[in-house]
């Protein structure tokens, strides 16, 4: 626990709130003139015993429960980045989840020109695998320029996707379908992941494949055969990252190489010098 920054954070997002906009009576007299709430507003607020809060905002309450966490946070207004930070300080992690449902699910909108401006294929996808963003570059893998509206479900369910996505059963869905799993369990009320994960279980392919319970491979790195419409047979190679202001988005590039066989080598890893 990072007492120092917890305490900092803590109290300068509790010096915001008003008492009076949660039904307080600030006293005229010679009592508390602290700004925002007390400490033991926030208790009452948010169904705690007296003292909870004082624990935590001291740094005395080692290993808080990530609902009181949550619970403070939405409170508190924090944003998913300072979300992310009251995580690390209390409990020296990141947190279990985003903080909104609806985080994930848009980004600034410069990165439309930032994606725009990629010579290789590229784009963003939202927490859901909704596309946010893409090139012409990715928009020239599909036949006729047609994008799909959810990456995911085309990748794992579209039979085009498994003409496309050489090797499909070996070399991408068992890539994917963990990847699904993995946000559904961080992201459980997500109706859209919902959806797919009941189309992949209804999917006499993919169902077998998501029932493995394979580890969770991430992307970043990776190099996977493709038939690209304009280019033909071929290999990409995945950069993956994510916009910050947008957990569970993800930003891809992929770096295409054509030829069957895999004949280029692998980058070496980038290091400091």
């Amino acid at each position: 626990m990072n007492k120092t920054a917890l305490r900092a954070l803590l109290r300068e997002r509790r010096a915001l709130i008003a008492p009076e906009s949660h039904g307080f009576v600030r006293s005229r007299g010679q009592g508390r003139r602290a700004p925002g709430l007390s400490q033991h507003q926030v208790d009452q607020l948010l169904h705690r015993t007296l003292g909870t809060y004082h624990r935590l905002e001291s740094g005395n309450y080692p290993n808080p429960p990530a609902a009181l966490l949550r619970d403070v946070a939405r409170l508190f207004g924090l944003n998913e980045q300072e979300w992310v930070s009251l995580c690390r300080y209390a409990l020296l992690q990141d947190p279990p989840g985003p903080l909104h449902l609806s985080s994930g699910k848009e980004v600034p909108g410069v990165w439309r020109e930032a994606v725009n401006g990629i010579s290789h294929i590229a784009y963003i996808a939202d927490a859901s695998w909704d596309m946010l963003v893409y090139n012409d570059a990715c928009a020239a893998v599909f036949p006729g320029g047609e994008v799909p509206p959810n990456i995911m479900r085309w990748m794992v369910l579209s039979p085009v996707a498994r003409e496309i996505l050489l090797d499909w059963d070996t070399a991408w869905a068992p890539m994917l379908l963990p990847q699904l799993r993995s946000a559904l369990a961080t992201r459980p009320e997500d109706e859209t992941l919902q959806q797919i994960e009941k189309e992949v279980l209804a999917d006499p392919m993919a169902a077998p494949l998501y029932g493995a319970d394979k580890p969770y491979p991430h992307p970043d790195g990776d190099e996977r055969p493709l038939l690209h419409a304009e280019k033909g047979p071929g290999w990409v190679t995945m950069c993956a990252a994510q916009p910050l202001t947008a957990p569970g988005a993800r930003m891809m590039i992929l770096v295409f190489h054509p030829g069957r066989e895999r004949v280029h080598p692998r980058a070496p890893m980038l290091r400091a010098t």
